[in-house]
């Protein structure tokens, strides 16, 4: 080494060094934060992959504690409702007790009914009381509002609907087969009975979907007696008679659909002639058209017997084909579920109807890391005050209270418990749909959601995270070169002084 200017060995000394004090830098970045990307020049594709999958992680997160929110709302409803519905037991079992009207005095009856106006009371107490941080539950809140409803609608629950903010959705029925009675026609070829004797008797025995009775006359009997003696056990058989024709009693089954069945079964004649014909479709509600042109079916004989059976109404409802009972139709999807309950005209009259709009309401909750319309869940929860519990056919709970139609004092008790059953079964259906709800969507959600995190996170920790067992070798590695670079360094800087031996 004859030069002194420049010292080449130096600068590639320098420059080694500084290389190594960089990596060295580098593995104690990382060893100090945990992380093997702190910035995008580490590692530009690998920052890039980490943060979109910090977003998920973010997002999943966030709709786990929806979940678990949701899960919280609904333990609060089914708190009050379950508590509603041991008092609804306990209103039966005082309108039970209040019917025993030979053994229970007046002032008992009272005493029931003094129980009963305080459980109503209580009851609209939890439907306004039963809140989730101010936000009531059970009062309506979370119920669908809706409007024009279509006047062939008798009655709806929608259980769950999604719908864009400020949007709407119209609810469109098909009726493609009309709800029918069961019903059979006894031809009997004259306004009175024609026995062979006056001492004969015409005997058959009527079974309906409720139950059967059987029933004798004698020669002459009109067939308006007839029909009225059938008629005096209708809530025991479940089947309504008619003699609005000339020479035939009209049976027809008091409610629509396949469930509901007429069988007559003749054991004795006394002579009489006649027919079994089954109810015409052409008109199904008019038991005069009914018996026009209807086939003979069977001769009136001792042991013979026809049977015939009601038809539920087909129905399509937003384009989905709707499971139907009776005048009832329903369909469930993720986008709407509701149950209709058709009119006799409606459910009898083949064509489409603009049943309802569904305006708004619900609970709504987004349980996926994704906020769209598609990801949300919507569930409604009515109104369960006793003024809502009941149908509009047999009455509502408050008509249980003092001096109203189903007061236990001297109201209809019939009617009473046909009302507490209806109330019963509605927050039943309410309690097993929010226990569904709870179960099957939050809880499935819940633990999906926990697998989705767990492995998102295990993939961001792959790209992001530091290996330390990689890393300390290489701090190992950039510390021993560090020193050996500096080593160097220190005898490249020395050896331009031996040129001082050339100047001696």
């Amino acid at each position: 080494m004859s030069r002194i200017n420049t010292n080449v060995n130096s600068l590639l000394a320098q420059r080694i060094l500084g290389q190594q004090n960089q990596s060295l830098n580098k593995s104690l970045e990382r060893l100090s934060t945990g992380f093997r990307i702190n910035r995008g020049a580490d590692d530009p594709a690998g920052l890039i992959a980490s943060e979109n999958l910090r977003s998920e992680k973010a997002s999943i997160t966030a709709a786990i504690g929806n979940a678990e929110r949701a899960d919280q709302v609904v333990n609060i409803a089914e708190g009050g409702l379950q508590e509603i519905n041991s008092l609804l037991l306990e209103v039966q079992g005082l309108v039970g007790s209040s019917a025993n009207d030979a053994g229970l005095s007046t002032a008992e009856k009272k005493a029931n009914q003094l129980q009963i106006d305080s459980i109503l009371q209580t009851i609209d107490r939890i439907a306004s009381a039963t809140s989730f941080q101010g936000t009531k539950l059970l009062n309506g809140t979370f119920d669908f509002t809706t409007s024009a409803q279509a006047s062939t609608v008798e009655g709806f629950t929608i259980n769950a609907a999604k719908l864009e903010t400020d949007d709407h959705r119209d609810v469109k029925v098909l009726v493609t087969q009309s709800a029918q009675h069961a019903g059979l026609v006894l031809s009997t070829g004259g306004t009175t009975l024609d026995l062979s004797a006056t001492s004969a008797k015409f005997t058959f025995e009527l079974t309906g979907a409720l139950g059967s009775r059987e029933f004798t006359f004698a020669s002459s009997t009109a067939l308006s007696a007839i029909a009225a003696s059938v008629n005096t056990f209708t809530s025991i058989t479940g089947v309504s008679a008619a003699s609005t024709q000339t020479s035939a009693i009209t049976f027809k089954s008091t409610d629509y659909g396949s469930s509901q069945f007429v069988s007559i079964e003749i054991s004795d004649t006394g002579g009489q002639a006649g027919s079994f014909t089954t109810l015409s479709s052409s008109d199904e509600n008019t038991i005069s058209t009914e018996a026009a042109n209807i086939e003979t079916i069977a001769a009136v004989a001792s042991g013979s017997g026809k049977r015939d059976e009601g038809q539920d109404v087909g129905a399509i409802i937003n384009g989905i084909s709707a499971t139907a009972e009776g005048r009832n139709a329903r369909i469930v999807s993720d986008f709407l579920d509701i149950s209709l309950d058709l009119t006799v005209a409606g459910s009898t009259t083949l064509g489409s109807i603009d049943a309802l709009t569904i305006t708004g309401g619900g609970a709504k909750f987004n349980l996926v890391p994704n906020v769209d319309i598609q990801n949300q869940v919507s569930i409604g929860i009515a109104n369960v005050a006793s003024r809502n519990l009941g149908s509009l056919s047999n009455g509502y709970l408050d008509d249980l209270g003092s001096s109203k139609v189903g007061n236990v004092v001297d109201g209809s008790l019939e009617t009473a418990q046909k009302i507490v059953n209806d109330s019963i079964e509605q927050i039943s259906s309410l309690r097993g749909r929010l226990g569904a709800f709870q179960k099957n969507i939050v809880g499935a959600t819940i633990r999906s959601l926990g697998v989705a995190l767990e492995n998102t996170s295990a993939a961001e920790s792959s790209i992001r995270d530091t290996d330390f067992a990689t890393e300390t070798a290489e701090l190992t590695r950039s510390q021993i070169l560090v020193n050996a670079a500096t080593n160097v360094l220190a005898i490249s800087n020395s050896q331009p002084q031996s040129v001082l031996s050339l100047l001696g």
